[in-house]
């Protein structure tokens, strides 16, 4: 039984080995065991909120030195004509607001920026079939953002606003084009790059840091009331009318 035991250990570690090595023989570091929550989270989320791209990037963010007292995550802006716009992530900046919208795709991404829709496009490998969805330009959505939070005061009228979606997951930004001044569009690991970029721009001329505070939270806040999680969704699916298509 001892032998047995041993040469399953040997295997499993000549696995590891392999693993590590990869086929081009380079070596590599890879995560044998679950990723661990970060717990500096806590301070600005909850596991309930968003998804794990989005506490991803909040980690990503306070690596790169932002006080978790500025990123503010899984917002509902209250938005006149559609109830509430929900927005991934905000970050309070002595340049102003950064405001990230969060996608997690596989495969090609082709688009540009006035198009409506940009198009995913991969291979799947199970089947042998070519794949092709279009969603809804990221770039479009996060303006759209920016502009309910515009709205939220004279101040945030007056404030720059910057814009930055990040890709995450096994996806390749192919042919992204027409990207306006102060929009990125991003994989994750430029992330520091484009802080840098922003972070030098000239500092922004708040008038009430507080009430810039004060609505960001409160918009975090929106979110922990089911009855707004709800009123969005379905606003949202009025707003699609799909129930009202009948083929």
């Amino acid at each position: 039984m001892e032998i047995l035991i041993a040469f399953l250990i040997l295997g499993f570690f000549g696995l590891v080995i392999k693993s590590i090595r990869g086929h081009s023989g380079k070596n590599c570091t890879i995560n044998f065991w679950p990723k661990r929550y970060d717990e500096r989270l806590d301070e600005i989320t909850s596991e309930e909120r968003g998804n794990w791209s989005e506490r991803k990037l909040i980690s990503s963010l306070l690596d790169y030195g932002i006080s978790p007292k500025a990123i503010f995550h899984d917002l509902y802006v209250k938005n006149g004509k559609y109830g509430f716009s929900q927005i991934d992530i905000v970050v309070a900046t002595k340049v102003g607001l950064i405001v990230f919208e969060v996608k997690d795709y596989s495969g090609w991404i082709f688009g540009r920026a006035k198009d409506t829709k940009w198009t995913q496009s991969f291979y799947d490998k199970h089947h042998r079939e070519k794949h092709t969805y279009r969603f809804y330009n990221p770039v479009l959505q996060n303006e759209s953002h920016i502009k309910v939070l515009q709205k939220q005061s004279k101040q945030f009228a007056n404030l720059p606003f910057y814009s930055v979606i990040v890709f995450y997951g096994d996806s390749e930004l192919r042919d992204i084009s027409f990207i306006p001044d102060g929009t990125f569009v991003i994989k994750p690991h430029r992330l520091e790059d484009v802080l840098e970029i922003i972070l030098d721009n000239d500092e922004a001329e708040y008038t009430d840091k507080r009430e810039v505070m004060r609505i960001l939270k409160s918009a975090v806040d929106n979110g922990n009331n089911p009855d707004t999680q709800t009123e969005h969704v379905d606003k949202l699916k009025d707003m699609l009318g799909k129930d009202r298509v009948l083929d």
